[in-house]
């Protein structure tokens, strides 16, 4: 599945566009590794590390959603390893 979709059924994103916009900026890691294309493949098992409105999350995908699901759908995919949250 491609980072911007898995983005945007994770519910990270509120459309498919801000997910793209996200996953090209360059802030987004994939296993450590600085991701810079939206159509970057991600599968289960990848760890991603996501910078959010005031925190920084770190999720292992658990399993790749099929659809843009209620949210509790979307939070069974993925397990959180790590959420910092910054300083206001």
């Amino acid at each position: 599945m491609r980072l911007d979709k898995l983005l945007w059924h994770l519910r990270f994103a509120r459309s498919r566009n801000l997910a793209q916009a996200l996953a090209e900026q360059g802030h987004v890691r994939l296993n450590g590794k600085r991701v810079e294309k939206a159509h970057q493949r991600i599968s289960a098992g990848d760890v991603l590390t996501l910078p959010l409105a005031r925190k920084v999350l770190v999720i292992e995908v658990l399993a790749l959603p099929a659809r843009r699901g209620p949210a509790i759908e979307a939070q069974s995919s993925y397990r959180v390893l790590d959420e910092t949250v910054a300083c206001p």
